[in-house]
């Protein structure tokens, strides 16, 4: 019943930006989180968010380029990105769980997906 769905995806050059949003169905989620996998590679994370305090946390290829932040009333998370190179090249996912030890470990292992939105930089 609970349910993600990434938009915003696209076609950027590098050095460019571009945003994502995901809209969500209520649920007691502790974190929720931007994933991503490119071509012929593991899903990674790249930013959580975790609703009870605010608190963020991004992966070193993102930190400082991208942006996570989240808007309760509309049920939307965000994922700014600026900055962007061809390694960032992926298809971008956002994903949530009430668990805190899935979101602690910085995994993909989360338990709500969205379908996910392309994003493509080209050189």
């Amino acid at each position: 019943q609970e349910e993600l769905m990434e938009s915003g995806g696209g076609s950027v050059q590098a050095g460019g930006s571009m945003s994502l949003s995901c809209s969500y169905t209520p649920g007691n989620y502790y974190c929720m989180a931007w994933l991503r996998q490119g071509p012929g590679k593991e899903r990674e994370r790249l930013a959580t968010i975790y609703p009870v305090d605010g608190k963020t946390f991004y992966a070193d290829s993102v930190k400082g380029r991208f942006t996570i932040s989240r808007d309760s009333a509309k049920k939307t998370l965000y994922l700014q990105m600026n900055d962007m190179n061809p390694e960032d090249t992926a298809m971008y996912f956002c994903a949530a769980d009430s668990r805190w030890a899935a979101c602690a470990t910085g995994g993909s292992g989360l338990a709500v997906w969205g379908q996910g939105t392309q994003v493509s930089v080209s050189p």
